[in-house]
């Protein structure tokens, strides 16, 4: 088992917050891999903003939250 993902902040506006992996992956999870966690940690600074994060080919993902938790992926959202 990996530890937790391992993540830094690119932006923070008012309405979204984009993260980025910082690694190593053979270490940590990747946040695709660790996204229940992600969202349970970044929840309370969330205040109803979009969480999204640029996965392993550099798209920008959603992380959809729902009843505060980690539903599902977005991609293509723009």
């Amino acid at each position: 088992m990996g530890k937790p993902a391992n993540f830094g902040i690119v932006s923070e506006t008012e309405d979204r917050i984009i993260l980025q992996d910082v690694g190593p992956w053979d270490k940590h999870f990747t946040i695709t891999n660790d996204a229940e966690n992600v969202v349970e940690k970044l929840l309370p600074r969330l205040k109803g903003r979009r969480l999204l994060y640029y996965d392993s080919e550099g798209e920008l993902t959603e992380l959809v939250i729902k009843d505060g938790k980690f539903f599902t992926f977005a991609v293509g959202w723009l």
